[in-house]
């Protein structure tokens, strides 16, 4: 049998996928439900930071500087072990899912609010003239423009999200890093389960980057039209 890092062979290795499958798919549930929250909050924190009403521009502002100031692994530990303190105990999934929402609803807020802000000023002078409401110029013509803009940032975003996952560990998560670390400490082979884990992280994010520098390479082709 042919022995790869440290004298682990392909058979052990093949003993650790289904461990470590179970783990990959809380680190992608994790990810998407993170996005599917993460994202709008991201764009009302994007509308509401230019809003008028001054308490609640400011609000905002407090909650994105604190989100993209904090590191995630601070927000984590804070929902799952700084909580309890104050009597408010939250599972790890529940914790994983505020902290990583938090920080991605901060920075996609950025993100969004520079896409609407590259629609050319025109765009809605133009809508005003043609008697839209604000409202029907931002979400049909100042929304759809900015926000296709912002895609390939968000998508980028999206893959950083997915690597974040992995900080989730700290938190008794059951997620891949957890997982090898099991492996690690039952095994002693702490080399091989790293590098495998760090193998099936690349194989996903790799290939995801290489999608999003694609279509990025699409928006940029498109917005020169």
């Amino acid at each position: 049998m042919i022995k790869l890092w440290m004298g682990t062979d392909w058979a052990t290795i093949n003993s650790w996928l289904p461990q470590l499958w179970d783990g990959l798919v809380v680190n992608l549930q994790l990810t998407a439900i993170t996005l599917a929250l993460g994202v709008p909050l991201g764009l009302i924190w994007a509308v509401t930071v230019r809003s008028r009403m001054r308490g609640l521009r400011y609000l905002t502002l407090f909650l994105v500087e604190v989100g993209r100031g904090a590191p995630a692994l601070v927000l984590l530990q804070f929902f799952y072990a700084g909580l309890p303190q104050s009597g408010l105990v939250l599972s790890s999934m529940t914790s994983a899912i505020i902290g990583l929402t938090w920080s991605t609803g901060a920075y996609t807020s950025e993100i969004i609010r520079g896409g609407l802000e590259a629609v050319p000023a025109g765009q809605g002078e133009a809508s005003h003239a043609l008697n839209l409401s604000d409202w029907d110029t931002f979400r049909y013509v100042i929304l759809p423009q900015g926000f296709w803009v912002a895609l390939p940032a968000l998508l980028g975003f999206a893959v950083l999200v997915f690597q974040g996952t992995s900080l989730c560990f700290a938190i008794a998560l059951p997620e891949i890093m957890a997982q090898a670390t099991d492996i690690g400490a039952t095994t002693f082979r702490n080399f091989a389960a790293y590098a495998l884990t760090g193998g099936i992280f690349a194989a996903i994010c790799i290939p995801a980057s290489l999608l999003v520098g694609w279509i990025e390479h699409k928006v940029a082709a498109r917005s020169r039209r």
